[in-house]
């Protein structure tokens, strides 16, 4: 009979996980660096991180009897460019070129748990939406490493892949760590556009693309708006730039690969959008939470780096927008585009 860490790891294959370790359920290697982190505030506007650190940083607190970490790989590398238009004028963090990981994984993990049950197990399962230090556990658990990024690196899937967990109260044997391979290797530093990685392993939430683009609810710091460049929604600068994403293989899950729909528009063609045909462009994808306004607050940031001429009727029109937000960065973007192409 196969013990009950293989069968674990039957049932993760099984749903479609590309990895799956076992961590033990301890306080997070972690944990302080975390406090001190949320105490000198570098995670932003990201309240929810600051509530309750102690129950993020131990998961037996979380789910009170637990004594294994789950910890789940599934690769949503999509290719280098969409197939549909290589150069749309803008790019978009591949992890949001389709569908919502969340709904497909959380899917997958509420029938993992039903599995688990039959084996006598009580789970909480989580995709990066719960108070888990989830790479702290991946890489207790061999899951790959934390790169100097804060990435986590897979030695197969490179950085192209989503973690989830399961905690529950099976007790499973630990897998043993995989180490850090990341040697002397700063290319993820070096590649930060806004120097967020102020060392390695250290992450200013605050400087981050990703974090300004998608997380931040108000304006955008003029300081970052020229380094944001072309970037709509998030940021793969420290992604692409590390070494072990050669041996990244494109995802087998069809709803990871790139949405015709969205790469076909031109970067001004977003400023037409009202809230309902924006809501219907960007269903079920995770673009859609972050609204209207700062999508659209984006697409000013981008057109204010990489627009021409032609692109001014639309500002003008979102200039005159009743959301602050929009309208701001709207006028950036024209008087941007004026000191570039001066009239004649």
């Amino acid at each position: 009979m196969p013990t009950l860490a293989q069968q674990v790891k039957h049932h993760a294959a099984e749903l479609g996980f590309d990895d799956c370790r076992i961590a033990a359920a301890t306080e997070a290697p972690h944990a302080a660096e975390f406090h001190q982190w949320l105490a000198e505030g570098k995670h932003g506007d990201m309240a929810w991180l600051a509530r309750d650190p102690a129950r993020r940083s131990d998961p037996r607190i979380v789910l009170p009897g637990c004594r294994s970490v789950i910890t789940l790989a599934m690769n949503y590398f999509p290719g280098d460019t969409p197939p549909e238009n290589p150069d749309p004028g803008y790019r978009i963090a591949r992890y949001a070129w389709n569908d919502d990981y969340h709904d497909l994984i959380e899917k997958r993990l509420k029938d993992f748990d039903t599995r688990l049950i039959t084996l006598g197990g009580t789970q909480k399962r989580y995709v990066d939406t719960g108070p888990v230090l989830e790479r702290d556990f991946a890489c207790a658990a061999g899951l790959g490493w934390n790169g100097k990024s804060t990435m986590q690196i897979h030695r197969r899937l490179g950085t192209w892949f989503f973690l989830a967990e399961l905690l529950t109260t099976l007790e499973l044997p630990a897998d043993a760590p995989f180490g850090d391979h990341c040697g002397k290797c700063v290319r993820c530093i070096d590649a930060c556009p806004t120097r967020a990685i102020t060392a390695p392993r250290r992450l200013d939430a605050r400087r981050c693309i990703s974090y300004l683009t998608i997380e931040h609810k108000g304006p955008i710091p003029e300081e970052f708006r020229e380094a944001i460049g072309d970037r709509l929604y998030g940021c793969d600068a420290c992604l692409d730039a590390c070494p072990w994403n050669r041996f990244a293989a494109t995802s087998r899950e069809a709803s990871f690969h790139a949405r015709e729909e969205i790469f076909r528009h031109r970067t001004r063609d977003f400023l037409a959008l009202d809230d309902d045909s924006f809501r219907a462009l960007f269903a079920r994808s995770p673009i859609r939470r972050i609204k209207r306004p700062r999508f659209l607050r984006n697409v000013c940031i981008v057109l204010g780096n990489t627009g021409t001429p032609a692109d001014l009727p639309a500002l003008h029109r979102s200039a005159a927008d009743p959301d602050p937000l929009i309208s701001e960065h709207a006028t950036w973007a024209i008087e941007r585009i004026h000191a570039r192409h001066p009239a004649p």
